[in-house]
């Protein structure tokens, strides 16, 4: 399926989130935790009596308790299903602990077989300090079939970096690594024998790569593309008829793909259409046409175009189908003879509309179950049904669920095999609400409870924000997310502009000159979750990570009262310093503005940039995780920051009579060691860090770890 993300955080991680933490907790090696060295952080002068100690030792206390919690929680969604399992012609592979196994179709009896040990990876003289230390730990990434399985390639992350190795093993006649490719990000088979992949070097990827294993060429290696413009970023993909290779090249601005044919992976790649500037197109096929994504539509938004393979240019492009007004394309498959598309709803739910291909006009929508917030798409394997098309939905609290798509019925089938909406009331609330904005504009808001709105009034309430590069908020299942509900909490995402929710235009009111929008939409959608009596700001805590610390941040300034505590992972707080920094990796003005080379740009941001607009006031306590080597965010803009929001609540407070306000925020900096933006890739570390997120957010807001039970049981006694 053709992926419309960020390239942000386009080189990070591949794996779904349900393959990372699926393994029982009690069965990983905990090596990796004993030998990490966290350290945790007020950068005050170490005294008791400053009022800005962080406390570590009440946190400390909470967090052990916590990690117990979480254990039992994660443990209890160990087996739910995702899509690691990779179909073949003759067997089934599947990820464990130690490797790739593959079983017969048939069915046999016969135990499965391992095909790749990552105990034999990079053995010997070529393995590194690190691999050889007890900690070290390999994660399966992705898993690619050549067609006829004659070789396997899989993509491995270190614990230690951030980069991938591609390991290629032969599985016949018999089953061994060939070789091992390193810095390897995407990658396809055109042939049994024809490797296509893009290597990755620091944040860029830039340069396309052949690997031939034929008997005449063994294991040659030649160059296929090198992209110059270093805004680009270059992946390759194969459509899933497995009939065109294409080399995408693509920046925040504009696309531009070439074509492969797969069957004569010889030829020269074909430009469909040359880059210009603010065209974003992406390509699937179909019968020798090509079936075109591209924001050529109204208001410059996704549609559907199809153009003959023979003439690829814009110039042959044909409108197919354009969605309704306030309907948002997020993603496009061409599955058989149907051109399948994931949506936003105007009401900001997703559905699909599949649209038949040999007639255009014969199109027709499937809504979604009203909990679904995230789609994962199974990738076909190679002797999938051609008319079936099966995902799985999932919510931050609603574990994945399979369901398939017969598109000649329309008929949506989920994995009991009962028609999907003929089940009963789920558990849990999804209640979709807009806030008005200052300048009318109104933002949907996803509220996930437990219990009816209207006995939300004293529940703890934590808000998601993101906000930037035309981004969803992350809405996939999370075991944290769903321990909170448990526990009687209210989670609230805002989606706000800069975000793509709404399409490419809700990212562009929410960029460069519209960064202020997003900071009053998270004050809109506050103001709107309290009046409708959800929670208060003495109980509401904001979480966000990397760029979406930045309007947080901005209310921060303005709002401190808005709300009581801020959590912030990897958090970009200083634009100003780092866009006027270009040697920085973040250097990305197409999304912030440009302060060196434009003077309405640097007002701008000067005017909401979190570092560059402290005051001494009383500020929300904050927890601010930071990685000791992140490339995006340096850890020496968040250690600043601490520093000045730390001095101004000194000045604040020594101004200040003490009977004028309660108690002294907590600022608490958790420095986490590895280069990995989104976080540890070890699950043991995960679970230590979300538990000292609790702990700090339990203590800020002064909840009982025991209440919500109590709370449940009054609320059960009222149904």
């Amino acid at each position: 399926m053709i992926v419309l993300r960020s390239l942000l955080c386009s080189a990070v991680r591949h794996i779904g989130v349900s393959s990372f933490w699926k393994l029982n907790v009690s069965k990983r090696k905990t090596g990796a935790a004993l030998s990490v060295q966290r350290w945790c952080s007020s950068e005050t002068s170490g005294l008791s009596s400053d009022p800005l100690s962080s406390g570590n030792v009440k946190y400390e206390q909470l967090k052990k308790y916590f990690v117990r919690r979480l254990k039992a929680t994660y443990n209890r969604f160990h087996s739910i299903p995702d899509y690691s399992v990779v179909c073949g012609c003759h067997h089934i592979y599947f990820v464990k602990d130690d490797g790739i196994y593959r079983a017969d179709k048939i069915g046999s009896k016969l135990e499965p077989e391992q095909v790749l040990n990552l105990e034999h990876v990079s053995r010997g003289k070529r393995r590194t300090k690190a691999e050889s230390s007890e900690s070290f730990q390999w994660t399966i990434q992705r898993i690619r079939l050549s067609p006829q399985e004659k070789h396997l390639a899989a993509t491995l992350k270190s614990s230690h970096r951030e980069e991938l190795r591609c390991v290629v093993v032969r599985l016949f006649p018999s089953h061994h690594i060939l070789l091992e490719l390193e810095n390897v990000f995407s990658f396809e088979w055109a042939t049994d024998d024809v490797l296509f992949y893009t290597t990755l070097e620091g944040l860029r990827s830039s340069c396309v790569s052949r690997l031939d294993l034929s008997s005449d060429c063994r294991g040659q290696i030649s160059s296929v593309y090198e992209e110059t413009q270093p805004d680009v970023f270059v992946e390759v993909a194969l459509s899933r008829d497995r009939q065109i290779l294409t080399i995408n090249c693509n920046s925040r601005t504009s696309s531009e793909v070439m074509l492969v044919d797969a069957t004569k992976s010889h030829l020269e790649p074909l430009v469909i259409q040359p880059r210009q500037l603010d065209l974003l197109y992406h390509v699937e096929h179909w019968k020798g046409w090509l079936i075109i994504l591209a924001n050529t539509g109204p208001a410059k938004e996704y549609q559907v175009m199809q153009s003959p393979i023979s003439e690829p240019s814009m110039a042959s492009w044909v409108s197919l189908f354009s969605p309704g007004l306030g309907t948002a394309i997020k993603d496009m498959d061409v599955v058989g003879d149907y051109c399948l598309l994931v949506v936003n709803t105007p009401a900001c739910t997703l559905a699909l509309t599949v649209m038949s291909l040999s007639n255009p006009k014969e199109t027709y929508s499937i809504q979604l179950p009203s909990w679904a917030c995230a789609i994962d798409t199974k990738k076909p394997g190679l002797a999938d049904q051609q008319d079936v098309f099966e995902f799985l939905l999932s919510s931050p609290v609603h574990p994945p669920v399979p369901f398939s798509l017969d598109l000649r019925k329309g008929l949506l089938l989920s994995a009991t095999g009962k028609q999907a909406f003929s089940k009963s009331q789920e558990k849990y609330f999804t209640t979709r609400l807009e806030a008005c904005s200052q300048d009318g504009t109104l933002v949907p808001v996803s509220l996930l409870h437990a219990v009816p709105v209207e006995d939300l009034s004293s529940v703890p309430l934590l808000v998601h924000v993101y906000g930037s590069y035309g981004r969803d908020l992350n809405m996939e299942f999370c075991p944290v997310k769903l321990f909170l509900l448990e526990q009687g909490w209210a989670l609230a995402y805002c989606h706000i502009r800069g975000g793509g929710e709404r399409g490419l235009s809700w990212h562009r009111e929410g960029k460069v000159e519209g960064k202020e929008k997003g900071v009053e939409d998270i004050q809109a959608c506050l103001h709107e979750l309290f009046s409708r009596g959800v929670s208060f700001h003495s109980i509401a805590a904001l979480t966000a990570c990397s760029a979406g610390a930045v309007p947080v941040g901005a209310l921060c300034n303005r709002k401190p009262n808005m709300m009581r505590a801020v959590a912030l992972q990897a958090p970009f707080l200083d634009v100003l310093g780092t866009m006027e920094k270009p040697s920085l990796p973040l250097e990305d003005r197409d999304e912030w503005g440009d302060p060196v080379g434009n003077l309405s740009h640097r007002h701008i941001i000067a005017s909401y940039c979190p570092l560059h607009n402290i005051t001494p006031q009383l500020y929300p306590s904050m927890l601010l995780t930071a990685y000791s080597g992140d490339p995006r965010v340096p850890l020496e803009g968040v250690l600043r920051y601490t520093k000045l929001i730390k001095k101004a609540i000194r000045s604040h407070i020594g101004t200040t009579l003490k009977s004028d306000f309660e108690q002294a925020p907590n600022i608490v900096v958790n420095v986490q060691p590895g280069v990995n933006h989104l976080g540890p890739d070890d699950l043991v570390q995960t679970l230590h860090e979300e538990a000292f997120k609790l702990a700090f957010l339990y203590a800020e807001l002064g909840l009982d770890t025991l209440l919500p039970r109590r709370r449940r049981k009054s609320y059960s006694s009222k149904e």
